[in-house]
């Protein structure tokens, strides 16, 4: 099927892709036996090193769960904060009174500028005993979500307004001309179209957030998911299954969690609530650069 953006393949067109394939997959193939053949050699692949994530439960519960959940706690605390902060930060950039869109393009655009860890850095800085009088033993959970959020925050303003505007202009005219007010027709009108749009960035964002606690447990000490690979790989002698095991733990959960949204996504499109535009990362950085401002 054709579309704006992709054309059906010609008969030779799927041969080539056919070809390309093939020889990917091979190429794939021959990387992973060359990693496989030299973990081999190198004794990682030994019986041993594998047999206590079935055989020692300790593995799990003193440290993968422990861990698993300390980053499902300090990673849904920040979507909790971030997520509405980002609306209503998104919602006052499409402001029509200077002085509220500019101090919150100022905020935005200042944290989305620095890095995530700069700004956990600076939150266990702040936290320390002089200043908030922080518990040292939960400050780095606290650092970890503080910069999670304002970091966050500022990237979810710039999907939410580039999801409303990604809209046809009619919508907000034709709430215009039946004497709604500019708050009525964003509540009413545009937002509830423009979540559709907005879902699939805005699942990746929280994938990043889910992610980027390990940034935390890296630096800052923060005991999550990641973090227990020195702990298990000290005690066990097993740091490339410790890390396999791990990354294999990320991809179920945030597999789990893009599944949800795909079936929350698929149930607000049959609502009739969607004009079938999709906001991607591509939307969000045009935003930013300008590329489509103005308020609606």
């Amino acid at each position: 099927m054709s579309s704006v953006l992709y054309d059906t393949p010609g008969p030779k067109a799927k041969v080539r892709n056919w070809i390309y394939s093939g020889i990917f997959v091979v190429l794939f193939g021959l990387v992973l036996w060359w990693a496989l053949s030299l973990m081999g050699e190198k004794g990682q692949l030994d019986a041993d090193k594998w047999t206590p994530f079935v055989t020692d439960s300790r593995v799990w519960t003193t440290y993968l769960l422990p861990g698993l959940l300390e980053t499902l706690k300090a990673g849904a605390l920040a979507m909790v904060i971030a997520l509405p902060l980002g609306a209503l930060l998104g919602i006052g950039r499409l402001s029509d009174h200077a002085w509220v869109r500019g101090p919150v393009g100022t905020w935005v655009e200042f944290f989305r500028a620095i890095p995530v860890l700069m700004l956990m850095l600076f939150g266990n800085a702040l936290m320390a005993p002089r200043f908030l009088d922080v518990p040292s033993d939960t400050r780095p959970f606290w650092a970890v979500v503080m910069g999670l959020v304002l970091y966050n925050s500022a990237v979810i303003a710039e999907i939410v307004r580039a999801g409303v505007l990604s809209l046809p202009h009619g919508q907000s005219d034709a709430a215009k001309a039946i004497g709604m007010r500019k708050g009525q027709t964003m509540v009413y009108v545009l937002i509830p179209q423009a979540v559709t749009a907005m879902l699939p960035a805005l699942v990746s964002q929280l994938v990043v957030i889910l992610k980027d606690t390990a940034i935390g447990g890296a630096l800052l000490g923060f005991a999550e998911l990641l973090s227990m690979n020195r702990q298990i790989s000290a005690n066990y002698s097993n740091a490339i299954a410790t890390l396999a095991v791990i990354a294999l733990i990320y991809i179920a959960v945030n597999f789990a969690l893009t599944s949800f949204a795909s079936l929350l996504e698929g149930r607000l499109r049959k609502s009739k609530k969607s004009t079938g535009a999709v906001v991607g990362v591509n939307d969000v950085n045009d935003m930013a650069t300008g590329a489509n401002s103005g308020g609606i």
